[in-house]
């Protein structure tokens, strides 16, 4: 994953974290990058902003890479790793500004469960910015060939992830949790969930 990240993916997270500070204009506070991986979009948010980034997974070995990558981004005072389960995540309630996750939320295995967690530590005013994509058509267009030779069954996956009946899934359990004022990007820039919370705490 982390030499795909450097390489083939590798265009992708500068213009992922533009679009996300574009669209919400925050800049500052604490970011939860969820399923953080080798950190490459931790890095790239944590470049465009002085927002303070954790990157929480729980793979041990997704920790060694990001770390190597965090330091060699000189970053280290602004990304803190965390080791943790999406489904029960060590975090406070209300201290998220900005939460996001690129790829991630398509392995979860309890989205009801995940989304409730992401929604608990989600403060008043916050956003998220969770889902799937590569920034823009020409980059998706890109990558997809080159992965296609890669492997030629990473097409069918991805056709799989931002299918019709799998956005409808998520849109489904968004309703069934009760999460009120979400949004659902659907377009060239991929398949996002944005929340937007209005009250403290987690859902009944």
């Amino acid at each position: 994953m982390d030499e795909i990240a450097k390489t083939i993916f590798a265009p992708i997270y500068p213009v992922i974290a533009e679009n996300i500070i574009r669209r919400f204009g925050i800049t500052t506070g604490t970011c939860v990058d969820l399923g953080s991986g080798p950190a490459s979009l931790s890095i790239a948010v944590a470049r465009q902003s002085d927002l303070f980034v954790i990157g929480l997974d729980y793979s041990d070995d997704m920790h060694e890479a990001a770390s190597r990558n965090i330091n060699e981004a000189g970053l280290s005072e602004r990304i803190r790793l965390l080791c943790g389960d999406v489904h029960a995540m060590p975090l406070d309630d209300d201290s998220a500004d900005l939460i996001i996750s690129r790829g991630s939320m398509f392995f979860w295995d309890d989205i009801h469960t995940a989304f409730r967690e992401v929604y608990r530590i989600l403060k008043p005013g916050g956003k998220t910015y969770i889902g799937g994509g590569f920034g823009n058509k020409e980059l998706r267009d890109e990558i997809s060939l080159a992965m296609i030779k890669k492997n030629p069954d990473w097409e069918k996956f991805n056709k799989k992830n931002i299918s019709p009946g799998n956005v409808g899934r998520f849109r489904a359990m968004l309703d069934e949790i009760g999460i009120p004022g979400y949004e659902i990007i659907l377009g060239d820039e991929g398949f996002w969930i944005v929340i937007s919370k209005t009250e403290p705490g987690a859902l009944l």
